[in-house]
């Protein structure tokens, strides 16, 4: 029987990149949906919660259509999700965006802005941080068959700030060093946009979608 992944559709994400990107390298007895139905999502055996743009939209969009209960409910059943970009972000306890947005609070910590960002020589970081840059692994399973300090591909203004160093699975500078992924049971959530990070980014995506926490 195949096995069901969900990419949760709340109408801000580069949907298509993922999902395209998770069919790419899903192979035999997985199928990739894409929906917005929190019934068909919180039926699924694994969830992707991608996410661009502002957070009090997102959160306002999850809690309108009870879609941030299909995650919980994925969630608390143990089954493996992966929150990317704004959908880590949106799986921390509060942002400070828009003038301050409660999350979900599946991870401990906040979301702060860049602000003043500087490099080692004191020169002024463009924010949004936006390219490639390197990730400073921690052990975990969605690592494997990737390097340390591979780069992957980020595209945000906020990053999460105040997080336990034992939900950290990986750290990335800029101007702060800040975590670039999360991980806590059968979640992991990255800041970086893996589906436009190249093979290494793939390979964390195959990674996910073999993951048994």
């Amino acid at each position: 029987m195949s096995e069901t992944v969900a990419v949760l559709d709340y109408g801000m994400g580069n949907l298509h990149s993922v999902s395209k990107a998770l069919e790419r390298v899903a192979g035999g007895g997985k199928r990739i949906l894409v929906s917005s139905d929190p019934e068909e999502l919180g039926d699924a055996d694994r969830l992707v919660f991608p996410g661009v743009g502002a957070i009090r939209d997102c959160m306002a969009v999850l809690r309108e259509t009870g879609l941030d209960e299909a995650i919980s409910r994925v969630a608390d059943a143990g089954r493996p999700v992966l929150g990317v970009c704004v959908g880590m972000q949106a799986m921390l306890d509060h942002s400070e965006e828009n003038e301050g947005v409660e999350c979900l609070g599946m991870f401990p910590g906040r979301v702060a802005r860049f602000g003043e960002a500087r490099d080692a020589t004191g020169s002024r970081l463009k924010v949004p941080h936006m390219g490639w840059n390197q990730v400073a692994q921690n052990a975990h399973p969605l690592w494997e068959n990737i390097p340390d300090q591979s780069r992957f591909y980020f595209v945000h203004s906020y990053h999460a700030d105040e997080v336990p160093e034992n939900w950290v699975a990986g750290f990335c500078e800029y101007g702060v060093r800040f975590p670039a992924a999360l991980a806590k049971d059968n979640l992991f959530a990255v800041q970086f946009h893996p589906e436009k990070s190249a093979p290494c980014g793939l390979t964390l995506l195959e990674n996910f979608l073999h993951w048994k926490p």
